[in-house]
């Protein structure tokens, strides 16, 4: 089928007047776009649940382990008996 043909076949697929669909299709696709929805919505609020929680675990962390203060020097003995 060549270019001139598919563009054809296309136009005339689209000057029919459009076929009725059953009923229970809209009902069916209702119901599944609000499944999608709150599956949607579910995983949004997991994820920020999760985020929540990983920025609370590293708070508790840097206020714990306290990352920015520098280690004392372990390479000099202390200075004793002057």
């Amino acid at each position: 089928m060549s270019g001139s043909d598919r563009e054809a076949a296309v136009r005339r697929l689209l000057e029919q007047a459009p076929r009725p669909l059953p009923p229970e299709i809209h009902l069916e696709a209702v119901r599944r776009g609000g499944r999608m929805l709150r599956r949607r919505t579910l995983a949004r609020r997991a994820l920020w649940l999760l985020l929540l929680a990983a920025t609370l675990a590293f708070t508790v962390w840097a206020l714990t382990a306290r990352p920015w203060v520098e280690p004392p020097s372990e390479t000099t003995p202390p200075l004793s008996g002057w």
